[in-house]
C-alpha cells in the first residue's frame, strides 16, 4: 500500500512540476513572443508548452479510476463540479478585474464573455477565454461528458475499449486531413472530439489500468502503443518526441522509479498546480507590464509575477479549493456510505 501511495504522489509531484513548466513557458518564451522582453529568455523553456498535455495524461488517469469508485453519473458530475469550479469562478473573477485594471488590453473581454466562461461552455459559442489557460478546461470538461456517457452507457471494458479504439482512430484521421475536412467536420472532430489531444487521455486509461491490474493484455498494449505514437503526427518536431518522453517519466513514474522526486516542495506544487494554472497567465503579463513600467528589470518582473501568482494560488487552494471539495466530500459520504465500483 505505501509503494502504491509513492507511486500516485509521484503522479502529484510531476503534475506540480508540469504546471511550473507550464508557468515559466508563459512568463518567458510566450511573453518575450507577445510583447517582447528586455532579455533573451532560454530558448528549452518552450517545451512548458507542453505540459499542458501531461496534464491530459493525468486526467484519463484520475477520472478513470474515480469512475469505477462512483456508483452513478451524478455523483460523478458532482464530484467533478466541486473540483473544478469553485476555483475556477474566482479565478475568472479575479482575472477579470486584474486584467481591466492591469491590462494587458488585448486580453480584455466584455462581462458578458466572462459570464459565459463560468459554463465553460463559452469556446462553444465563439467567445474569448478569460484568461488563455482556460482553452485545455474546456477540453477537460468534454472529456469528463463523454467518458460518463460511456463508462455508464456501456457495460464493461471489452466495450470501452472500441470505443476508444474508434476515437484514437478517428484521432490521426482527421490530423493527416486536417486540411481536407469540411467546417463541420472540423468543428466535430477539433471541438467536440479534441483529436489533437484525445490520445492523451485514452493513454491515460490504459496506464491506470495497468497501474491498477500490474499488467496489461496484449491487446491493451498495442492500443498503448498505438495512442503514444499518435504524438508523432500531432505536434510539430522536436516537441512530439517531448511528449513521447511525458509518455516515458509518466511509466517511470507509476512504476515506481521516480519516488525519488516526491518531496514536501514538489508535493506542494503539486497541491497548488490548479490554482496556480487558473490565475498565473494573464494576471502574470499585466504585472509584468507595470513592472517594466515602473523600471524593473525582465527579471525582476517574472519574479513578482511568480510570487504573486502564487500567493493567489496559495489563497484559492487554502479557502476556496479545499473547502468546497471537503464540504461536497462530507455529504456525499453521508449519502453513500459505500460506492459500487463498476466492474471492468
Amino acid at each position: 500500500m505505501a509503494e502504491a501511495k509513492n507511486r500516485l504522489q509521484a503522479l502529484d509531484a510531476l503534475r506540480g512540476i508540469a504546471a511550473l513548466g507550464v508557468v515559466l513557458f508563459h512568463y518567458l518564451p510566450y511573453y518575450n513572443e507577445l510583447y517582447g522582453h528586455s532579455f533573451n529568455p532560454p530558448q528549452f523553456l518552450e517545451f512548458g508548452r507542453y505540459g499542458v498535455h501531461l496534464f491530459f495524461m493525468l486526467s484519463g488517469f484520475v477520472i478513470f479510476m474515480t469512475l469505477e469508485r462512483t456508483d452513478n453519473p451524478a455523483w460523478f458530475g458532482l464530484a467533478r463540479a466541486f473540483r473544478l469550479l469553485p476555483a475556477l469562478w474566482v479565478g475568472i473573477i479575479l482575472t477579470f478585474l486584474a486584467v481591466h485594471a492591469l491590462g494587458p488590453e488585448d486580453r480584455s473581454v466584455s462581462l458578458g464573455t466572462a459570464l459565459l466562461n463560468f459554463t465553460l461552455l463559452h469556446s462553444y459559442f465563439d467567445h474569448a477565454h478569460v484568461d488563455g489557460a482556460y482553452w485545455s478546461l474546456v477540453i477537460e470538461m468534454t472529456f469528463y461528458v463523454w467518458m460518463a456517457l460511456l463508462f455508464y452507457t456501456l457495460k464493461s471494458w471489452q466495450q470501452l475499449r472500441w470505443v476508444l479504439l474508434a476515437w484514437v482512430g478517428i484521432s490521426y484521421a482527421a490530423v493527416i486531413q486536417a486540411e481536407n475536412l469540411s467546417p463541420a467536420l472540423s468543428f466535430i472532430s477539433y471541438d467536440l472530439l479534441f483529436v489533437r489531444y484525445a490520445p492523451l487521455f485514452i493513454s491515460g486509461i490504459l496506464l491506470y489500468r495497468w497501474h491498477k491490474t500490474g499488467s496489461l493484455a496484449v491487446s491493451d498494449i498495442i492500443f498503448l502503443g498505438f495512442s503514444v505514437s499518435h504524438a508523432l503526427i500531432a505536434y510539430p518536431a522536436p516537441f512530439n518526441l517531448f511528449v513521447i518522453g511525458c509518455y516515458g517519466v509518466f511509466i517511470l513514474a507509476i512504476s515506481g522509479y521516480l519516488n525519488f522526486i516526491v518531496n514536501k516542495t514538489t508535493l506542494w506544487l503539486g497541491s497548488l498546480s490548479y490554482s496556480l494554472y487558473l490565475v498565473h497567465q494573464n494576471i502574470g503579463y499585466g504585472i509584468i507590464d507595470h513592472s517594466y513600467a515602473a523600471g524593473l528589470s525582465g527579471e525582476i518582473a517574472v519574479s513578482i509575477a511568480i510570487g504573486i501568482s502564487l500567493l493567489l494560488a496559495v489563497v484559492i487552494h487554502y479557502y476556496i479549493e479545499k473547502p468546497a471539495l471537503t464540504w461536497f466530500r462530507n455529504k456525499r459520504r453521508k449519502a453513500t456510505p459505500v460506492p459500487t465500483i463498476h466492474q471492468a
